[in-house]
C-alpha cells in the first residue's frame, strides 16, 4: 500500500522539516465529463507546488496514486536545485489520452487545480499538450507550459535539452577537465522531443554521437539531418559500446544492476525521469568510478522555461537560468567528494537544505 501520510518514511528518509512526507492529495472526479485525476502536493516551502499534469491508462487508482506521490516529490527536489521559488506539485488523469481527453475533461480538471487557489501550477507532462494547457486555462489561472500564441513558451523541450548539455558539460569538466565534450563519443538513449535536440547540441560541440530508438522514424529523423550519427540496434547493444557518456533520454528505470554492471561509459548523464532502477544503484555506480549527474538536476531546463511563464515568458531570461545548471551540477560533485557519497545523496542533500533554509524564512511574521 501507499503510504500517502509517510509516516513510514520519516525514519529512513526525512522531510527538510521533519513533517508528514505531502501537504496535500487531491482525488478530482466528475462523472458526466469522465474526468478522474489526483493532485499532490508534496511541499511549499518554496512556494507554491509546480508540476505537469501526467494522463495516462493506469491499471488502477492505487498506481495513479503512486505515481503522482513520486513524481510531486522528485518536482519539490528539481525545482530547489533549479534555484526557482516554487514548491512541488504534480497531477496525473486517469484515462487514455487519444481515447478519452475532450474539452469538457479539461476544462472540469481547470476548475478543480483552481479550487487549490494558487498552491499548485499545472502543466504539460506525458499525455498533455501546450494546447491542453490552453483549454484548462479556460477554467484555471494557475497554468503555465502554454503555447506562444497565448504567451506561453511552447515546447519547453528546447531548454531541458539544452539543460541536460550544461551538465554533461559538467561532468565533462569533472572528469577530463575540460568542459568541451570534443573527441568525445556520446550514446543517446531515446531521440524523442528532448534527445534529437541534445545530439545537436552535440554535435554542434565536436562530439561522436551515436543513437538508439524504439521509434524508426525519430532514428531517421535523426539521420536524415545528421548522417555522421551511427545508429545501434538497441539500448542494449547502446549501454555495452564503447563510449564515453551515456545519456538516457527516454523511460525511466534505464540504470539497473546489470546495465551497470555492464556500462562502459565513464560518464552517465541523461534527460530521462528516474534513471535509477532501484534505490542502491548510485552506489553501485560510483563504486565502478561512473559519474552520475542525477537526473532531477540535468533535466530541471523544462520546468525552468515553463516557470518563466509566470513572470511573462522571456527566453533570454529563462535560458540564463538554465545554464546555471552547468554550475549547479559541479557544486554537487564537489559536495560528493568531500562528503564521500554519490552525487545522488549530495543532490539530495542540497536541495533539502534550500528547502529548509529558505523555507523557514516564512515563519517571520510580516505584519498585516
Amino acid at each position: 500500500m501507499t503510504d500517502v501520510f509517510g509516516s513510514s518514511h520519516k525514519d529512513t528518509d526525512p522531510s527538510p522539516d521533519g513533517q508528514a512526507r505531502h501537504e496535500q492529495v487531491v482525488f478530482c472526479a466528475d462523472d458526466r465529463s469522465g474526468l478522474r485525476a489526483i493532485i499532490a502536493i508534496y511541499s511549499t516551502a518554496l512556494g507554491p507546488g509546480l508540476g505537469g499534469t501526467r494522463f495516462y491508462p493506469y491499471e488502477s487508482e492505487q498506481a495513479a496514486l503512486s505515481d503522482v506521490l513520486n513524481l510531486s516529490r522528485a518536482m519539490a527536489y528539481k525545482n530547489a536545485l533549479a534555484g526557482l521559488d516554487l514548491g512541488g506539485g504534480k497531477a496525473v488523469i486517469i484515462g487514455d489520452p487519444a481515447k478519452d481527453k475532450s474539452e469538457a475533461l479539461l476544462r472540469a480538471y481547470g476548475r478543480f487545480v483552481q479550487s487549490l487557489g494558487g498552491r499548485y501550477y499545472t502543466a504539460c507532462d506525458v499525455g498533455t499538450y501546450s494546447e491542453d494547457m490552453d483549454v484548462v486555462a479556460k477554467e484555471c489561472s494557475f497554468v503555465t507550459g502554454r503555447t506562444v500564441a497565448h504567451g506561453g513558451a511552447g515546447d519547453s523541450s528546447i531548454l531541458t535539452a539544452y539543460g541536460v548539455f550544461q551538465g554533461m558539460r559538467a561532468a565533462a569538466s569533472h572528469t577530463y577537465g575540460s568542459p568541451s565534450l570534443r573527441g568525445r563519443r556520446v550514446g543517446v538513449e531515446g531521440v524523442g522531443k528532448v534527445g534529437h535536440r541534445l545530439v545537436e547540441l552535440l554535435l554542434d560541440d565536436g562530439a561522436e554521437v551515436v543513437i538508439c530508438d524504439v521509434s524508426e522514424q525519430a532514428v531517421e529523423r535523426v539521420r536524415t539531418r545528421h548522417p555522421q550519427v551511427d545508429v545501434v540496434a538497441d539500448a542494449a547493444a547502446l549501454k555495452a559500446a564503447d563510449i564515453d557518456v551515456y545519456s538516457p533520454c527516454a523511460l525511466g528505470g534505464a540504470l539497473d544492476d546489470e546495465t551497470v554492471a555492464g556500462l562502459r561509459a565513464a560518464i552517465v548523464c541523461g534527460g530521462a525521469n528516474n534513471q535509477l532502477a532501484h534505490t542502491g544503484v548510485e552506489k553501485q555506480l560510483a563504486e565502478r568510478g561512473i559519474l552520475y549527474a542525477p537526473d532531477y538536476v540535468v533535466n530541471s531546463g523544462g520546468v525552468i522555461q515553463v516557470a518563466d511563464e509566470i513572470e511573462g515568458f522571456d527566453m533570454d531570461r529563462a535560458r540564463a537560468k538554465a545554464t546555471q545548471i552547468f554550475d549547479t551540477t559541479l557544486k554537487i560533485f564537489s559536495m560528493a567528494e568531500e562528503e564521500g557519497v554519490p552525487p545522488a545523496v549530495a543532490a539530495d542533500r542540497l536541495a533539502e537544505r534550500r528547502m529548509s533554509e529558505v523555507g523557514r524564512l516564512r515563519a517571520i511574521w510580516l505584519g498585516r
